[in-house]
């Protein structure tokens, strides 16, 4: 049993997948917050918008280190987050800081139901990828 550095990407990548998978549940918490009207939009969007960078950052840097370690299939799963993410990011509404939330939109009904399905969906994929990184991560431990 080597450590090889396609082991290493894959234990980086679980272990960082754990800290995107309780982003994702802050996220889905923060949105049934202000869906039940427990907190105000503009001190939940203050706590949203920092966490949106080092999400698509963390998801990135862990893509690019597959794609260094020539791991195709698992580059070819991460890429369409990635391409939402930066697709997301490009369409944000105009604010002064960085972030997607915009505290005058965030409330509307559509807006709000559809950042609680991407939280459910993200949550579904960091979780499916955690298990996904950890599988191959002792495949190739006891291949190699």
């Amino acid at each position: 049993m080597a450590f090889t550095f396609v082991a290493f990407c894959y234990l980086f990548a679980m272990i960082l997948s754990a800290v995107l998978i309780f982003f994702a549940i802050f996220h889905i918490i923060a949105f049934d917050e202000l869906k039940t009207d427990y907190k105000n939009p503009i001190d939940q969007c203050n706590s949203l918008n920092p966490l949106v960078l080092p999400e698509y950052f963390i998801h990135l840097l862990y893509t690019i280190l597959f794609f260094c370690a020539f791991q195709v299939v698992t580059v070819c799963l991460n890429i369409p987050l990635v391409a939402y993410h930066i697709y997301r990011y490009a369409n944000r509404p105009v604010m002064s800081g960085p972030g997607l939330y915009d505290p005058t939109t965030i409330m509307n009904a559509d807006n709000l139901s559809r950042c609680m399905k991407e939280g459910w969906i993200k949550l579904a994929f960091y979780l499916l990828s955690f298990f996904y990184y950890l599988y191959s991560m002792i495949y190739v431990l006891v291949s190699s």
